[in-house]
């Protein structure tokens, strides 16, 4: 009953029709033959590295193999929607999907991914011990197999503007606090012609507002639920990180803060419409390439800030999945790996600049002396923000699953999007935090009453 409840909440939350709910099962096909092996489609989130293996695949993947990609690209949102209404139903569209440590290990108790060790076991080239500890843990299923290979691996840290910084005498300590940040953005708002003082998350969805939001919670010493299971979202401290969020992106967030993501920040202080900007650490290699951003070589970077906790940054990883239900497993196999590759990273390098390398999954690659040198301001604080992420115990209390910036839980999806949609309301002025939260409070104790 609790795999098929399972099952049911997550398709639910990618907005599949009842029917195709009740049809899936557990399983699917075993994918290892069938398909003419010679094109397979793949699902991905529109973040710029992706965007950059779309434009080399061609010319380099395909060209040796003969395999064509066939690439669909989507927000962050739609991708997470459509990839699990793909996967819970077992439509099989997609040979190839990008995923997160959220999904896998949910996905693979429901028997819907391949196990992709074996793969991995006999591509010498591949180098599985290459890998970041972090990300193999966080992508492995309960057999302790890989049931995804990470694409770049995350955490998350602060961004600012040093020439606006050096300009308003302002020194970014390495480790901020909150409170710090909030009075840095205070003083930088408006320091040059409509910059403002910091870039947040607002966009709703467990994985956008929802990511950057609960991190803050984390730090302020909040929970979504006690170890035992009871909600906690209108909770004082919940309560007072959200309201402490709002009100730093109401009076010194971008402009149409409600409905900016990552995609929409990164833009925003890369066009220097923004002085600082709190997200993921794979946004530096974009901000310091020169065709793309105003401000490369003017990036500074601290830790991701902090309130009672020592570190608070976030721990991801986009990563390349298998649905059970290819026909293609051998072609989508050999894209999986080299996608996941030294030698793709080398060719991103080669070809588009040592800063755009998916990096952060793999020790070697901060071994490359053309990206330490490329990466000499933000590699090391990256590697380290990943290294001391701390999925277990991200916060002042016990928790009853893992995750820093999530519940690792199949309603926490949909749950998390409906939270961070009434918070991105009062971003807009529609409501007030503390409603969204009693409402959110709500939703959290039906969730917790499948656990208790």
């Amino acid at each position: 009953m609790r795999t098929r409840r399972m099952i049911h909440v997550v398709a639910t939350a990618a907005a599949a029709s009842s029917l195709l709910v009740a049809c899936s099962g557990a399983g699917g096909s075993s994918g290892s033959g069938g398909g003419d092996g010679k094109s397979i489609n793949v699902l991905m989130v529109g973040n710029p590295q992706m965007e950059d293996i779309a434009k080399l695949t061609k010319d380099t993947f395909t060209k040796d193999t003969g395999i064509k990609v066939n690439f669909t690209v989507l927000p962050e949102n739609e991708l997470r929607d459509k990839v699990t209404q793909d996967v819970a139903t077992q439509a099989g569209q997609y040979d190839v999907a990008t995923i997160g440590a959220y999904e896998v290990p949910i996905w693979e108790k429901n028997g819907w991914l391949h196990e992709l060790s074996s793969y991995a076991d006999k591509d010498a080239s591949f180098d599985k011990a290459d890998l970041l500890k972090p990300m193999v843990t966080s992508l492995s299923g309960s057999d302790g197999k890989l049931y995804a290979l990470p694409f770049y691996g995350e955490s998350s840290f602060l961004m600012y503007n040093k020439d606006v910084m050096e300009a308003k005498g302002i020194k970014v300590p390495e480790r901020p606090t909150w409170q710090q940040i909030a009075d840095i953005a205070a003083k930088v708002d408006g320091a040059e012609p409509g910059m403002r003082g910091i870039c947040l998350r607002g966009l709703a969805g467990w994985g956008e507002l929802g990511a950057s939001l609960t991190t803050v919670v984390n730090t302020y010493g909040g929970t979504w639920f006690t170890k035992d299971w009871k909600a906690q979202v209108n909770s004082p401290e919940f309560k007072k990180a959200a309201n402490f969020y709002v009100d730093l992106v109401r009076k010194h967030g971008e402009a149409g803060a409600a409905q900016a993501g990552f995609t929409e920040c990164l833009n925003a202080m890369s066009q220097k419409k923004v002085a600082m900007w709190y997200d993921a650490t794979s946004a530096a290699g974009s901000l310091e390439d020169p065709n793309s951003s105003k401000i490369a070589g003017r990036v500074g970077y601290a830790y991701a800030p902090t309130a009672e906790t020592k570190s608070s940054g976030w721990l991801w990883s986009w990563a390349w999945a298998m649905p059970k239900t290819t026909k293609n497993a051998d072609a989508a196999s050999k894209f999986m790996l080299w996608a996941s590759s030294k030698e793709y990273e080398k060719t991103v390098g080669e070809k588009l600049g040592w800063s755009r390398i998916p990096a952060g999954k793999r020790v070697s690659t901060y071994e490359l002396p053309e990206y330490q040198k490329a990466a000499a301001s933000f590699g090391d604080i990256t590697l380290k923000s990943i290294e001391q992420a701390d999925p277990a115990n991200p916060g002042v209390q016990p928790r009853p699953t893992v995750g820093v910036q999530y519940v690792a839980i199949p309603e926490f999806q949909d749950l998390g999007t409906k939270v961070t949609q009434e918070i991105s309301a009062a971003i807009a002025g529609k409501t007030s935090v503390d409603k969204a939260l009693d409402d959110g409070q709500k939703l959290a104790e039906e969730v917790a009453k499948n656990y208790q």
